[in-house]
């Protein structure tokens, strides 16, 4: 393969700055130059920032952050180990079982872990008696209806009589069953498990438990998109594990379905074994790996090499306060967006010791969970991620950003591996112009359709690499996949001149949407690709001007017109992006005021220190809430970077990016 195909003679345009300057007149330099701020105190509070960043960075060189602990995630877990304890001495012919699967160490350790975190959800109920996914989310139907069935598979009720009591009349105030599917719609990935852990725990008929068509996974990869199935493209382990879990528990009526289902046990099961991951953890997801192993156990395959693994991962993703997380990190992501952010303020990046282990990321080979071709980054470094549209545009801006600060040192490398990741990236796009998350051509159910922020993220990195000089067919396919991913992203364009994404929402807004988030992402790629004048951007910016809170920032929920006592709630995420995606228009009169709030308040913030606080912004699958640690500074840094950098008032960068206190 030629190595510079996509590096010419010279390096990438840095993204969102010199495609800025091209597009930016005199008249608007003028009109930004009278932009009023205090310079210095806006360079102590980015400066503060950065420090603070850096010093959480790992002495392996990347950032991991710290995702929320999750009472969903949680309450699946204990549910998981509750049931394997309980079928353990079982196999599934009635006699005992293995004792190299699950050995009495083992069992004590489950013990424990299951008391530790009955105690931790204990603590964590809302005032209304329900729970939310995080230890800030407000209460929903979905994490309190698994959380009931934790306590009650733990054959502990009685000891929580009060606390369940609570529970139950919330269930009952959101309409119980009927309540939960409506929260899902069409999409089974997550209603069908919840039901199935509910009837395991006796709670619901198993007749309330839609049969999954487990067989169907029994086909090729390639063909799951042709299929229709019911889940999604990632819950493949769901389909298989619950679908055989309804199955034994109350056979079909029709002797055709049934005799189909039998015959495809052992072969789905052996997908299922060889989609698992060597942490055992599916997608890394304490939820999704705790429904596969719950759904075996209760069918007496305590003994199944997918069981065993499972147990094993949830045993090694357990926090010391008894509560697991959504997921185990976001390492490769949160390091992107790190590198990206110290990127924007000017710092030179390739100083930094992790360009190595980002490149050890990209996935090399055929991915087992979704037949991915190589090219692509997932999430994190651990054997679980997945390669998807939103990682993968993120690595390659921090790649352009490594290249850009020393375009001579690790040259070859750094352009081959963006070679394949631009591949990778164009061989994804959707018929409809967009890019959706993990599989082209999955458009029946959401987090598998295209997606505003994944396409907007996707057309950055494109545009980032674009070569001026080197492989002209490739250079058409880029050009061509621009095109068409920017037709999307206007026709994606609300009324109102929004954008909604499909990863991030806002709890206190209607419908969990966050156009704020969804609009920033989209007009930033329009600052990237020059386009920040064309009416679709100019309608996102009058939107996100109007959406600004009375107390200067963004977030939810959006204040109320004539109503002065209207509560504000923003948040350092959406309040810091929102800025990004304001700056390049800051020489109109209405933008720049809004501008000038927006850095008062973010500037105030991290001067108290409390920008360091998260917010429930992001959506896991199947809308599952989390916040995590590393986003406010991320955010903040990329955020004022920009505005120092806009104000022309940042000295060329000189700082050692050597992280301060290494984690």
């Amino acid at each position: 393969m030629d190595t510079h195909s996509l590096c010419g003679t010279t390096p990438p345009r840095p993204p969102g700055q010199e495609n800025q300057v091209k597009t930016t007149t005199d008249q608007d330099s003028r009109n930004m130059n009278q932009f009023t701020f205090d310079h210095d105190r806006l360079l102590h509070a980015y400066e503060k920032a950065r420090d603070d960043l850096l010093s959480q960075c790992t002495r392996q060189g990347h950032w991991v952050g710290k995702l929320s602990s999750s009472a969903l995630s949680t309450a699946t877990a204990v549910s998981a180990l509750s049931l394997v304890e309980r079928h353990a001495d079982v196999d599934r012919d009635g006699g005992p079982a293995a004792k190299s699967a699950i050995d009495s160490v083992r069992l004590e350790i489950m013990s424990g872990l299951i008391c530790n975190g009955l105690q931790w959800l204990a603590e964590h109920q809302n005032e209304d008696g329900g729970w939310g996914d995080t230890d800030k989310s407000t209460s929903n139907i979905a994490t309190t209806m698994l959380v009931r069935a934790a306590f009650h598979l733990t054959a502990v009720p009685a000891k929580h009589a009060d606390l369940l009591q609570r529970a139950e009349t919330y269930i009952k105030e959101e309409d119980g069953i009927a309540g939960l599917r409506r929260r899902f719609g069409k999409d089974k990935t997550f209603a069908v498990p919840i039901l199935n852990n509910c009837a395991l725990a006796e709670l619901v008929p198993w007749s309330e438990v839609s049969p999954l068509p487990f067989e169907l996974a029994c086909f090729s990869q390639k063909t799951y998109r042709h299929l229709r199935l019911p889940v999604v493209s990632y819950a493949i382990p769901a389909l298989v594990a619950v679908g055989q879990a309804r199955y034994w528990h109350r056979k079909p009526l029709n002797p055709i379905t049934r005799v189909v289902r039998y015959f495809a046990r052992s072969p789905s099961l052996r997908t299922l074994e060889k989609t698992q991951p060597e942490s055992g953890g599916y997608l890394e997801a304490a939820p999704l790996t705790s429904f596969v192993v719950m759904s075996l156990a209760s069918m007496n395959l305590t003994a199944h090499p997918v069981v065993r693994r499972g147990v094993e991962f949830l045993l090694d993703s357990v926090r010391e306060d008894g509560s697991w997380p959504i997921d185990t990190n976001l390492a490769t992501w949160v390091t992107t967006l790190s590198i990206n952010a110290l990127a924007a303020g000017g710092e030179n990046v390739s100083q930094l010791d992790c360009l190595d282990w980002l490149l050890s990321c990209q996935y090399q080979q055929r991915h087992p969970f979704t037949g991915a071709d190589p090219g692509g980054w997932g999430w994190s470094d651990l054997s679980g991620a997945v390669p998807d549209a939103d990682d993968t545009p993120g690595a390659l801006l921090a790649l352009a950003n490594f290249l850009r600060c020393d375009p001579e040192a690790n040259r070859e490398k750094i352009c081959t591996a963006a070679n394949n990741g631009i591949r990778w990236l164009l061989g994804l796009q959707n018929k409809d112009g967009g890019w959706p998350t993990f599989c082209r051509g999955w458009g029946f159910l959401p987090f598998d359709r295209s997606g505003p922020d994944l396409t907007a993220h996707a057309l950055r990195a494109l545009h980032a690499w674009k070569a001026s000089q080197g492989n002209g067919a490739l250079d058409a396919r880029i050009n061509k996949a621009i095109e068409r991913g920017s037709a999307y992203l206007a026709s994606r364009q609300r009324g109102d001149g929004t954008w909604i994404p499909l990863w991030f929402g806002n709890e206190h807004r209607k419908g969990k949407e966050n156009p704020v988030y969804g609009t920033a992402r989209v007009l930033l790629a329009y600052r990237d690709l020059g386009r920040i004048h064309c009416n679709e951007a100019r309608r996102g910016i009058a939107w996100l001007v109007s959406a600004q809170l009375s107390d200067g920032g963004w977030g939810g929920p959006p204040p109320v017109p004539n109503n002065a006592m209207s509560p504000t709630t923003s948040s350092v995420e959406e309040t810091a992006i929102a800025l990004e995606a304001l700056l390049p228009a800051a020489h109109t009169a209405s933008v720049s005021r809004a501008v000038q709030r927006g850095l008062t308040w973010l500037v105030e913030v991290v001067e108290s220190g409390r920008y360091r606080e998260p917010t429930p912004i992001g959506l896991y699958f199947a809308k599952l809430w989390y916040h995590e640690k590393l986003y406010p500074s991320t955010f903040t840094v990329s955020a004022l970077g920009h505005a120092v950098h806009a104000l022309q008032q940042r000295p060329e960068a000189s700082t050692c990016l050597t992280p301060s206190t290494s984690t």
